[in-house]
């Protein structure tokens, strides 16, 4: 039963090494990594080449984005299941063997793990708003993401559907997938650290990137067009959409980018005019 580990990178040639390492000795030993190098212009590919296992793939393409390299990854993909892995993060050795178990027993065919942070080198506590939710999450992560792409592992089945990373989305394609997903399926939660996310550093994308509120509301905007809603939860959506415009709106009309934020009210304007036409 082989498992597909995906890690996309870019310029982290001081962290790749690790999570690569924390893949092939895991004690699950039935899997392809995929590292899909995203551009790197650092010593990324010399680490990559030093690694002598047949079950890395290490795949270079253009810089295109966090989205891009994760699809690019799982369009090579084998495995029946699929699991992702940040660059600068890495895995506990019993990691798939303990998740896989558990998505046997569960019958999920998506779950994700507990987590450790490191910060600039020390261990901090999780905040409680970011506390991880098992079964039907897609109201609660409305608000934020909830779901950590280096603790997930899912049935390669929710691809062949059409579950992937949203490439005009620079930030936040992690929050549009998850949230899509949790519309149809329950995430199960193993209540296990097993996956550490390293952080606390300035060329990470939810660091590098302002305001991204901006592509949250994007991804509210497009499964508002693009998916077929329950009412309740077509319901959620927009209040959803709602809250985050309108802290975004007043945070541009704040900083006097007057434009900014007139564009964010038309787009969202013309998405509620479609949604009222849809139910006359």
């Amino acid at each position: 039963m082989l498992v597909s580990v995906i890690i996309p990178t870019y310029n982290r040639a001081g962290y790749i090494g690790s999570a690569v390492r924390s893949v092939l000795t895991q004690s699950f030993r039935d899997l392809e990594l995929i590292v899909v190098d995203d551009g790197s212009t650092d010593a990324t590919r010399e680490i990559l080449s030093g690694f002598d296992d047949k079950r890395l793939k290490a795949v270079y393409q253009e810089n295109s984005g966090v989205a891009a390299a994760r699809n690019l990854g799982l369009d090579l993909a084998g495995g029946r299941y699929v699991a992702f892995l940040d660059s600068d993060d890495f895995w506990l050795e019993r990691k798939l063997e303990m998740q896989l178990a558990f998505m046997h027993k569960s019958g999920f065919c998506i779950s994700q793990t507990q987590e450790a942070w490191i910060r600039k080198g020390k261990r901090v506590n999780p905040g409680h708003r970011h506390q991880k939710f098992a079964g039907w999450i897609f109201a609660r992560s409305l608000k934020m993401c909830l779901v950590s792409p280096s603790c997930v592992l899912m049935h390669s089945d929710l691809v062949r559907q059409g579950f992937l990373f949203n490439e005009s989305l620079p930030a936040c394609e992690d929050y549009d997938l998850w949230l899509r997903i949790s519309l149809s399926y329950p995430v199960g939660l193993l209540s296990r650290v097993l996956t550490v996310k390293q952080g606390g550093r300035g060329d990470q994308l939810s660091r590098s990137i302002i305001g991204l509120d901006l592509w949250r509301i994007q991804a509210l905007l497009d499964i508002l067009n693009g998916e077929r809603l329950q009412p309740e939860k077509k319901a959620l959506v927009l209040q959803a959409l709602l809250e985050k415009s309108r802290v975004y709106i007043a945070g541009c009309q704040k900083r006097g980018r007057l434009e900014e934020a007139a564009r964010i009210k038309q787009k969202l304007d013309s998405c509620l005019n479609q949604v009222n036409l849809r139910e006359r």
